[in-house]
């Protein structure tokens, strides 16, 4: 794997891992490695599905596609997989859940590619 392709799949799961660990937190839950893992898994299991639709080692800082296909599968597949678990998924959930996994999974491509712009222009 490409240090792009490793850094991009760090950023993913940084960004997913805060994500729980944040809501969590909001919710009074505790910030245990376990708690932050069984409330991650499935949004991590959606994100490894949108890397391999997307095949996003191949461009792993892309907004389009890639990180659209990441973000949706994130939300999508982990929100299916919550609902086989048992766990929650209101609707307020789902929308809190959709906004904040697209600026944690969006938000970093989208500043990479103002960046590479950026210098590009210098």
């Amino acid at each position: 794997m490409k240090r792009s392709s490793t850094f991009a799949a760090l950023a993913d799961i940084v960004g997913v891992l805060l994500f729980c660990a944040i809501g969590r937190r909001s919710h009074a839950e505790g910030l245990t490695v376990a708690g932050v893992a069984d409330t991650a898994w499935p949004f991590l299991f959606g994100a490894a599905v949108g890397w391999g639709l997307s095949r996003a080692w191949r461009q792993p800082a892309a907004v389009v596609p890639t990180g659209v296909v990441v973000w949706l599968c994130t939300v999508v597949v982990g929100m299916l997989l919550r609902k086989a678990s048992s766990a929650g998924v209101a609707v307020s959930f789902v929308i809190v859940a959709t906004a904040a996994t697209a600026v944690m999974l969006l938000g970093w491509r989208v500043t990479v590619a103002a960046l590479r712009r950026g210098s590009a222009q210098a």
